[in-house]
């Protein structure tokens, strides 16, 4: 018998565009309904250099002037959930980055739509991987 995996921490956050939509409420409750534990949640408006630093791994390419931007226009709901492999569990709920292909049931599936603009406004973000999630939770989150 092996020892069930450890608990981990991911930062989710429901962009502008999903705060606008009224639809930050069912991101949670999707959040809470796989069983996933809110650790801390905050409703903020993220300045420029919270998200340089959130997006730098992306630093220099070109969609990151508009995202940053994007990500600025309004208030996002920033997120700790908790739970058994919640790092891929949220990323399967959110379903895939494109919301034109977006698996029904998901998230993005269900709700964000393709707009057009620059930037897909795609409703959530998730942390990739648990040390993503770590550095991103210690940005957003610094007193957790």
């Amino acid at each position: 018998m092996t020892d069930a995996p450890l608990a981990q921490r991911t930062l989710v956050l429901v962009k502008p565009d999903g705060v606008r939509r009224g639809l930050a409420g069912e991101v949670l409750r999707r959040i809470e309904a796989k069983g996933y534990t809110l650790a801390a949640v905050e409703l903020r408006h993220a300045d420029e250099a919270l998200l340089v630093e959130h997006y730098a791994e992306h630093a220099g390419k070109p969609f990151v002037g508009p995202l940053i931007a994007m990500m600025s226009s309004g208030p996002v709901l920033a997120i700790v959930a908790e739970g058994q492999r919640v790092v891929e569990g949220f990323r399967s709920l959110a379903g895939a980055t494109d919301p034109t292909l977006a698996a029904p049931g998901t998230i993005r599936g269900d709700l964000a739509r393709d707009w057009g603009r620059p930037v897909i406004e795609n409703l959530v973000h998730g942390s990739d991987s648990p040390t993503s999630a770590e550095r991103e939770i210690a940005l957003w989150f610094p007193a957790l």
